[in-house]
């Protein structure tokens, strides 16, 4: 079974579970997703960093990373994750073509 770390952009949360639901389900993989802070949640920059730190650790432990970038966007630290992903010789698959 392959398994992809989700990668995007907080603004697309809950369309983050329901695609994770959906390629669980309908196309047999196994998707580590991230971390959501609950909504009105100040984020410290200890806590951010952290956050980075395990999700990090989950694009290593994976096969590749899925890019969640609904209407081509793609924020600064996702930009990252991608580049972290492709030193690690990671598959790089984007939601929406570019």
């Amino acid at each position: 079974m392959k398994v992809l770390a989700m990668c995007g952009s907080m603004r697309f949360a809950q369309q983050m579970q329901e695609l994770a639901y959906a390629l669980e389900t309908e196309r047999g993989l196994c998707v580590l997703t991230c971390v959501c802070p609950p909504e009105g949640t100040i984020v410290t920059d200890t806590a951010r960093e952290r956050l980075a730190e395990a999700h990090r650790e989950r694009i290593a432990r994976s096969d590749g990373i899925y890019v969640v970038n609904i209407g081509g966007y793609i924020g600064a630290a996702v930009r990252e994750e991608i580049r972290c992903a492709q030193a690690m010789g990671k598959e790089v698959l984007y939601h929406c073509e570019a």
